[in-house]
């Protein structure tokens, strides 16, 4: 295995794999223990940061900021909050924004939000809130030195009527301060890379870490797919065909998967990963693992790890 870790580090140029963790807060205190098994067993792999989203009109402001605030304060994970402006003043957001330095949050994922009705609906800003994404950068930035990461689509979002209305978009966020893109996920490495190609060529220059979804469940991902306009091949429903009542082949199926998609990503040069995780640790720490991020003791001195793990 070392040596199949050393033959993509070689293909990524000689540059150490860095990952980050996507969590949602929890709703019951069965889906929090859910939740912090999951920080607990991911923790150990030093991912670069850990997020914690934000819900449809800010539903989840206070869960997503508690989730957040415990994380600062239990582990040494660093958080990025997702933070959104739909439904809302500029003065509450300000005020959200200045919490999340007061608690120690030192990132923010910034994102215009769906809107109260969910994908699909009509989306209509607040009077007296921030209009666009770029417009709440601008105003986080303000507010502190926060880093700032921002969104992406390799297929466009679904509401931009082009990719060069979405790239115009994305080049606004980056002059308004962003930090790093994360992509919406994507099953098609090629789209991911005709969009970097575009993204580069309009000036782009911050790092598009590309989004990565293991799919556990084939039926909801599809339906994920459908509403999103993200591009499901033919082959990927073949993998899981005649498994909806075989949980456990779906979960290697899965791993296997996903693990084709990272390790082709790694060998075109790419060397860092944001997972989408749904709370559920096992899917990314397997792969993790097979990327050679790997807790302290399973690495030695020339691991990946750097010992941050829940309290």
């Amino acid at each position: 295995m070392s040596s199949d870790v050393e033959r993509r580090s070689r293909r990524a140029g000689g540059r150490p794999i860095s990952v980050s963790f996507e969590f949602f807060p929890p709703k019951t205190p069965d889906m929090e223990a859910t939740l912090w098994n999951s920080i607990t067993r991911l923790a150990p792999l030093a991912p670069k940061f850990v997020s914690v989203t934000y819900g449809a009109g800010g539903s989840t402001r206070e869960r997503t900021h508690t989730t957040v605030e415990r994380i600062v304060k239990e582990t040494r994970l660093a958080p990025a909050a997702h933070l959104t402006c739909v439904s809302a003043t500029k003065g509450e957001v300000d005020e959200v924004v200045r919490g999340y330095w007061d608690a120690g949050v030192r990132h923010i994922v910034a994102l215009r939000g769906d809107p109260p009705g969910g994908v699909g609906q009509a989306y209509d800003p607040h009077a007296e809130g921030y209009r666009t994404t770029a417009d709440l950068v601008a105003g986080i930035r303000r507010s502190a030195n926060f880093e700032v990461s921002v969104s992406a689509y390799p297929e466009k979002h679904p509401e931009s009527p082009s990719f060069d209305t979405d790239l115009d978009i994305l080049a606004a966020k980056v002059d308004a301060g962003a930090t790093r893109a994360i992509t919406q996920c994507f099953f098609d490495n090629d789209l991911y890379f005709a969009f970097l190609d575009k993204a580069r060529a309009r000036g782009i220059d911050v790092p598009i870490v590309p989004g990565i979804l293991p799919v556990s469940n084939f039926k909801q991902a599809k339906n994920f797919s459908t509403k999103t306009g993200t591009y499901m091949p033919d082959w990927l429903a073949a993998r899981f065909e005649g498994l909806d009542n075989d949980p456990e082949t779906r979960k290697l199926i899965a791993a296997a998967v996903a693990a084709e998609q990272v390790f082709d990503l790694v060998d075109r040069g790419v060397t860092e990963f944001h997972f989408y995780t749904l709370n559920r640790a096992d899917l990314v720490y397997a792969i993790c693992h097979l990327l050679g991020i790997r807790p302290p003791q399973e690495n030695g001195a020339s691991g990946h790890g750097n010992g941050a793990a829940a309290a």
